[in-house]
């Protein structure tokens, strides 16, 4: 094994789209860009290009640091890198902040062309499906026409399995991890309950907060607090903070006592300093709306039935968000139509923020699978997508 390093100074980079992209509410967005980061170097064949796709709060900065002075690496830089499991020497990786982000791709906070102010609650709400379909034309702006693998955990495990379906020619290997082919009830309960909490703050000003130079913080602080709880187990919780007070006296008051408090009230305000609020209404109703089996009448089999890529599917035990039974519903449903899925259930304390971390067992998993995706076993798959035959 190669030793492990980190992939070191990146820098983003902007990509222009003037061709207008039509989107599944029926509305057009007539020109956006998408900024991206590109890790490791693209093969002769150009079939080692791997995307990773970002969950709710994440963007493109996947991997390394801008700068020395940069306090902590991109979200998944455990993960990517020389000699890691997804590794550079081997793959050339794409990360990218999609539509609607908050992060410098088009979305609520840039500026609308045709007003030259931002799009404020006049941008469009956008879905897994239009993320893809965005991301499929950044893979031509990078002369990719078949991706090697698609790689995503949680919201961006909802975007792997829709690429499957939408590009069944152009992906030869999804890796599907914590996550689920649609939300529960309780999921959206959730959801709603953070977008309230923004939706009623009082400088939201029905998504145009920008022109009152103002940020509904308590809002975004709240939903985040709500976000932050449902994706920890109840043991990680305790092992944390348990019932610890901060200064070890009860005060019989409302202010912070307890270690828990503080932490969430922490992680609240780091959040509304830098997340957009409109982008969290839109990322979060892009969960609520995915579904593909709906057009067949919640039958998942027979949505995947046209699917042609392999798949590994990985959840881990505390998760109770996205929990393992709804890992195995992809799973059952690719079984159904004789695809070929590996699929592992980890034992890990964290909860649903599992697939964030380094833990030895999870990528074990993920740097055995990914040692096959280039392998002579890809092969066949490699000389398919050459003479433009689907894999």
């Amino acid at each position: 094994m190669s030793e492990s390093t980190s992939i070191g100074i990146v820098a983003p980079k902007i990509a222009h789209f003037s061709e207008p992209l039509a989107l599944k509410s029926g509305e057009i967005l007539p020109q956006y860009d998408l900024v991206y980061e590109t890790y490791g170097t693209l093969n002769a064949d150009r079939s080692n290009a791997v995307m990773i796709c970002h969950a709710l709060s994440g963007h493109h900065h996947v991997a390394g640091k801008h700068s020395e002075e940069d306090k902590y690496p991109g979200w998944w830089d455990n993960l990517i890198g020389p000699g890691r499991p997804l590794d550079t020497n081997k793959f050339f990786v794409i990360g990218l902040n999609n539509l609607g982000g908050c992060h410098g791709s088009s979305g609520p906070a840039t500026l609308n062309p045709a007003t030259g102010k931002p799009w404020g609650a006049a941008f469009p709400v956008v879905t897994v499906e239009d993320w893809v379909n965005s991301q499929a034309r950044l893979a031509d702006y990078l002369g990719i026409s078949q991706l090697a693998a698609v790689i995503g955990g949680s919201l961006g495990g909802m975007q792997a399995l829709q690429w499957t379906l939408a590009y069944p020619e152009r992906v030869r290997h999804a890796l599907v991890i914590a996550s689920a082919p649609n939300l529960t009830a309780q999921n959206m309960a959730f959801n709603e309950v953070a977008r309230q909490a923004i939706i009623t703050d009082p400088e939201f000003y029905g998504g145009d907060y920008y022109a009152q130079g103002v940020v509904p913080r308590r809002g975004l602080r709240i939903a985040r607090m709500l976000g932050h709880i449902t994706y920890l187990s109840d043991d990680a919780m305790g092992a944390k903070f348990g019932r610890k007070l901060r200064d070890g006296n009860i005060k019989y008051g409302f202010d912070v006592e307890f270690e828990m408090e503080s932490y969430l009230r922490y992680q609240g305000d780091k959040f509304a300093g830098e997340f957009d609020a409109n982008t969290y209404l839109r990322m979060t109703r892009a969960l609520d709306y995915f579904d593909p089996a709906l057009p067949y009448g919640g039958d998942l089999s027979a949505a995947l039935a046209g699917v042609k890529a392999k798949f590994l599917v990985v959840s881990f035990t505390s998760d109770w968000r996205f929990s393992p039974a709804r890992s195995r519903e992809i799973v059952k449903a690719l079984l159904d139509n004789e695809l070929s899925v590996s699929y592992a259930e980890v034992t890990a304390a964290h909860g649903h923020d599992a697939f964030l971390m380094p833990d030895p067992h999870y990528h074990a998993i993920l740097r055995t699978y990914l040692g096959t995706v280039l392998s002579a076993a890809d092969d066949a798959s490699r000389s398919a997508a050459d003479t433009g035959v689907a894999s």
